[in-house]
């Protein structure tokens, strides 16, 4: 009879530390929430958004999960928030009256693109959290329109070149980053190749022409993502062309 009620009694302590360990009762000492912010982006960049979880970013840190609402209520989708923008912090320069609004714009491109490349995991993510405003430095939409403003965008027209900006700036760099199949990747990557050079020259006459300079250097026929491959002249000039774009567009 000792032994059933010490096993009650057992069970019943092993069901209070388990709820304690769900229930953010105290914060953890010493945890704040760039550390936090840092661990999070780190397993991003090591394992991927398949792999991130609450759970793991706290393991990794030496805590409960439940620490991490102390700093961060919202769970994995603030983190993941959080990360994106953590990712692009020194994106946007300070814009000062006087300043250049071209080269601040190709600034930009070039010091987002950057920053992606140093996060490559990150880049499916920030479309999803640029459109739900839960990843975003506003101090990036003060500073683009600041920049479209000394151009000689106002009103509606402001508001469209800045809308944009903002698409351009994540559309190549996206594309370019996009992760890879993750299911034998290699084997995938050998039969892709091998059915691209295998094309007809009768049925594909530049394509076939222009393979070497093509194959793996250019978006749809490439086996690798932009983090292996950079496609850096494509980037280039579609920066340069954007803003010439823009410069069309101003009032004359």
């Amino acid at each position: 009879m000792a032994s059933s009620r010490d096993g009650a009694t057992t069970a019943r302590t092993r069901r209070r530390a388990a709820t304690a360990a769900d229930l953010p009762e105290a914060e953890t000492p010493g945890l704040n929430r760039e550390q936090i912010v840092a661990a999070a982006l780190r397993l991003i960049d090591e394992a991927g958004l398949d792999a991130f979880s609450v759970r793991e970013v706290a393991r990794h840190l030496g805590v409960y999960p439940t620490a991490l609402y102390w700093h961060l209520p919202g769970g994995r989708n603030a983190l993941l928030a959080a990360a994106a923008a953590a990712a692009l912090d020194d994106v946007a320069l300070p814009f000062e009256t006087g300043d250049d609004w071209e080269g601040w714009i190709r600034s930009l491109f070039h010091r987002y693109r950057d920053s992606l490349r140093q996060h490559p995991n990150v880049a499916p993510l920030l479309g999803a959290q640029l459109v739900s405003n839960a990843g975003v430095n506003l101090r990036l939409v003060e500073r683009v329109l600041a920049a479209l403003e000394a151009a000689g965008f106002a009103g509606a027209r402001l508001i469209a070149a800045y809308n944009a900006v903002i698409a351009a700036m994540l559309g190549y760099v996206t594309l370019e980053l996009a992760p890879t199949p993750k299911d034998d990747p290699d084997g995938w990557a050998a039969a892709f190749e091998t059915n691209i050079r295998a094309l007809p020259p009768a049925d594909y006459p530049r394509l076939t022409s222009n393979m070497e300079a093509l194959v793996n250097r250019a978006f749809i026929v490439r086996w690798q993502s932009g983090s292996e491959v950079p496609l850096t002249p494509g980037f280039e000039l579609y920066v340069e062309a954007f803003i010439a774009g823009l410069k069309a567009q101003l009032p004359r």
